[in-house]
């Protein structure tokens, strides 16, 4: 069942299952607040068997454009579109985030970004591709995060 991000009442409901949870639901909640504050936009995620498409999309712009699998189990997803940006999201049980921020317009920003929940390790298909910058949030501790451009049309 869908469901609107809260994040003044940060929940670990959908990642249970996630070995950094509580690190996980901040990183939501802290995508959520962003979106909220910056958009008006609530941050609706359902679980990833809910909108395979959502999963299938994110999928195939990773395979496509860097031969990226990701081998963590998808929790939870997320697809909108603000500000001529169509954006998706896939919470992983590892405690990885990627979003694919698309611009609809030609020769607008398009781009994958990766976080990494706090307590979590680099997953191995990343870790010899990518360095990751920290960042502190107040609802998620210490994020590490990524990204690269993209350059196909999807």
């Amino acid at each position: 069942m869908p469901h609107a991000v809260d994040f003044e009442t940060v929940s670990t409901a959908g990642l249970e299952s996630c070995p950094v949870a509580k690190a996980l639901a901040g990183l939501r909640a802290n995508e959520a607040r962003y979106y909220k504050n910056k958009y008006d936009h609530d941050f609706i995620v359902s679980s990833a068997a809910e909108a395979p498409e959502v999963l299938d999309w994110v999928n195939g712009v990773l395979s496509n454009e860097r031969d990226i699998v990701i081998s963590a189990r998808p929790l939870e997803v997320s697809s909108f579109e603000v500000d001529g940006f169509r954006m998706a999201y896939v919470f992983y049980a590892s405690g990885l985030a990627v979003n694919v921020m698309y611009g609809i317009e030609e020769g607008a920003k398009r781009a994958v970004g990766f976080k990494l929940s706090e307590g979590m390790e680099v997953p191995e298909e990343l870790a010899s591709r990518f360095k990751f910058a920290r960042q502190k949030s107040k609802l998620a501790g210490v994020i590490r995060g990524t990204f690269f451009v993209i350059k196909g049309e999807y």
